[in-house]
C-alpha cells in the first residue's frame, strides 16, 4: 500500500489526510504540536464564506497599509521595520494586482466547492461542529464603501455565488440584534459558520477509522529522497517533554504533503521549492455568553463590518466569536491588548450583550502573495504542497484537500 506522510494537522492536513486515506492510500500525519488544529485553525472567525473570496491585490489594500502604518488600532497594520521576506512578499503582492479578478472569480468558485464538500463529509462522520446555516451579511456605513461593494459584487456573481442587495431594514430584519445604523448591505444566504477546531478534531477522529496515523509533538527536520520513497527525519518538538530532543527518528514513505500553515515557508525551502507565504497575524476573542440577555441579543447571523473588517460567528448557544485585523509583523504571536481592545469596542457599539468575559487570541494567516492557495507538486515528484490559504484556510481546505489527494494519485496511484 502506497504511504503517504502529511506534514501539519491543521484544517488543511487533516482535510488532506482523510481524502487520501479515503482512496485507499496509508496516510501518517506528523505536528509539533501535542494535538490537532492548535495554530491558525484553533480560535477563526468561525466563516464559512464564500461570499469573502475577494483577494486582497488592489492599490487601495497597500495605500491604506500606508495611511495605517501608525495607528495602532487600524484593521490593517503594517510594521514598517525592513524584513527581506516581508518586502519581497509585498512587491510580489503588487505584481498580482492584475490577476486581482481572475482570482477573485477563481476562489469563489473553490469555495463554494468546498462548502459543498465540507457539509458532505460533515453529515457522512457526524461531526459535531456549531454549524450555522443562516448565510452571512456585510453590511456598510457610507455610500462609497457600498458602491465600492457593488462592484466586488458583480465578481462574485461572476464566479457564481448567490449575493443580495439588501437595504438597511432588511439588514435588521435579517439580524435584529444589530442597533448601528447603516447605509445597506449584501446577504450571502447560502454561506454558514462554524467552530474549525470542533470540526478538524472530529474529522482528525473520524480518519483515524479510515487508517489515518497521528504522530504528534514531533518535529519534521529533514527528508530524505531515494529511487523508491524518501524518508522522514523528525525529533520531538519543544512541546513534547516526554522525549529527548536530540534522539532523531525516521519515517519511511513514498510521498510526503506539505500542509504546515506558516511553516511551509521554511519546509519548502527546505525541499528545494519556493512557497513564498507570509505570516499575517489576525485577532479573535470568544465571548463567553453566560448571562440570559447576552444569550437572547448575540446576534446568530453571521457578520461582515466592511468598514472595519471584523466579523462574527455565533458558536452554539452560549459562545460568540469575533475576529478581524491583519497584522504584518512576521512570526510574532503576541497577543497585543491596543489589538484585542477594538473587538470588544466593536461588539459594545453593535450589540446589547456583556463584554465581561472574553478569551483573546492570535494566529498566523498563511499568505502568498496572489492570495491563492498552493496545491500542486514540488519540483521534486514525491513532493506535495496544499498550503497558503490565507484568510480562508477554513472556507477553502474541504476542497483544496480534494484537489491535492487527486494530485497524488495521479503521480503516485495506489
Amino acid at each position: 500500500m502506497c504511504h503517504i506522510v502529511v506534514i501539519g494537522s491543521g484544517i488543511t492536513g487533516v482535510t488532506s489526510a482523510y481524502e487520501l486515506a479515503k482512496l485507499g492510500y496509508k496516510v501518517t500525519v506528523i505536528d509539533k504540536h501535542l494535538y490537532a488544529a492548535m495554530e491558525t485553525s484553533f480560535a477563526n472567525g468561525g466563516q464559512l464564506s464564500a461570499c469573502n473570496a475577494e483577494v486582497w491585490n488592489q492599490k487601495s489594500t497597500v495605500l491604506k497599509g500606508m495611511k495605517w502604518m501608525f495607528n495602532k488600532n487600524a484593521p490593517l497594520l503594517l510594521n514598517p521595520s525592513f524584513d527581506l521576506h516581508k518586502y519581497g512578499w509585498l512587491i510580489e503582492f503588487l505584481g498580482n494586482i492584475k490577476h486581482y479578478e481572475a482570482n477573485t472569480r477563481d476562489t469563489v468558485k473553490m469555495a463554494l466547492l468546498a462548502r459543498e464538500r465540507l457539509f458532505t463529509v460533515a453529515e457522512e462522520e457526524n461531526i459535531q461542529f456549531d454549524l450555522e446555516k443562516r448565510g452571512i451579511l456585510h453590511f456598510y456605513h457610507n455610500k462609497l464603501d457600498y458602491e465600492v461593494a457593488t462592484r466586488v459584487n458583480t465578481l462574485l456573481n461572476e464566479g457564481g455565488l448567490e449575493r443580495n442587495a439588501v437595504t438597511p431594514e432588511e439588514i435588521k430584519s435579517i439580524e435584529p440584534s444589530l442597533k448601528g445604523e447603516y447605509y445597506g448591505g449584501f446577504y450571502c444566504p447560502g454561506d454558514a459558520t462554524g467552530d474549525i477546531h470542533k470540526f478538524t478534531i472530529g474529522l482528525a477522529k473520524a480518519s483515524e477509522k479510515y487508517g489515518v496515523k497521528y504522530v504528534f509533538g514531533m518535529e519534521v527536520t529533514d527528508v530524505k529522497h531515494h529511487a523508491k520513497g524518501v524518508t522522514v527525519l523528525y525529533h520531538a518538538s519543544n512541546e513534547n517533554m516526554q522525549l529527548d530532543a536530540t534522539t532523531v527518528e525516521s519515517l519511511e514513505a513514498d510521498a510526503i504533503v506539505v500542509c504546515g500553515g506558516v511553516g511551509s515557508y521554511h519546509l519548502a525551502n527546505l525541499l528545494g521549492d519556493r512557497v513564498n507565504i507570509y505570516p499575517v497575524k489576525g485577532y479573535s476573542i470568544t465571548l463567553n455568553l453566560n448571562d440570559e440577555d447576552s444569550v437572547k441579543h448575540a446576534p446568530w447571523v453571521s457578520l461582515l463590518d466592511e468598514s472595519a473588517k471584523i466579523v462574527t460567528s455565533r458558536l452554539g448557544a452560549d459562545r460568540l466569536r469575533v475576529a478581524g485585523t491583519a497584522e504584518f509583523n512576521g512570526y510574532n504571536l503576541d497577543i497585543r491588548a491596543d489589538r484585542i481592545q477594538p473587538l470588544t469596542d466593536w461588539v459594545n457599539k453593535n450589540f446589547n450583550i456583556s463584554t465581561e468575559n472574553v478569551v483573546p487570541w492570535a494566529g498566523l494567516r498563511p499568505m502568498m502573495p496572489n492570495m491563492m492557495p498552493t496545491v500542486r507538486r514540488g519540483r521534486r515528484e514525491r513532493v506535495f504542497y496544499n498550503t497558503g490559504h490565507g484568510h480562508l484556510g477554513w472556507t477553502l481546505s474541504a476542497a483544496t484537500a480534494v484537489m491535492i489527494s487527486q494530485e497524488v494519485a495521479s503521480q503516485h496511484p495506489i
